[in-house]
């Protein structure tokens, strides 16, 4: 049974941007990830051992997103895809950053960036 587990409004404060204000003060970051997963096993067992624990879900976007620094919120976005990709069962992952109230020169809630990746297949 293919399904979706999702991890919405992970919210850190970070450290990311092109500017030398956003990669010294921070401003608070939200993200979702879209996991695609087969859930047969864990309806059956009702066992997380048999799902993607959301727990490590936000635990891994939280140690990203406070980790290291990126001038680009898709460079965030990219590595919390891959890291998704390798800690867990998912064959497919959705990221989505937010970097709510950016620097700009006016009123903006938020700039985002949606990115996709799934996993290679063996030959």
């Amino acid at each position: 049974m293919l399904g979706r587990i999702l991890v919405g409004g992970i919210k850190f404060h970070g450290y990311h941007g092109l500017t030398r204000l956003e990669r010294e003060i921070g401003v608070r970051y939200s993200v979702d990830v879209d996991l695609a997963c087969d859930l047969e096993a864990a309806a059956a067992s009702d066992r997380v051992k048999d799902t993607i624990d959301y727990r490590e879900v936000h635990h891994t976007v939280i140690e990203i997103g406070r980790g290291d620094s990126y001038r680009l919120i898709e460079t965030l976005a990219a590595k919390i895809a891959d890291a998704m990709l390798s800690r867990t069962k998912a064959a497919a992952v959705t990221v989505r950053v937010r970097k709510e109230t950016p620097i700009l020169d006016g009123i903006v809630d938020s700039v985002s960036v949606e990115l996709s990746r799934e996993r290679k297949r063996s030959k």
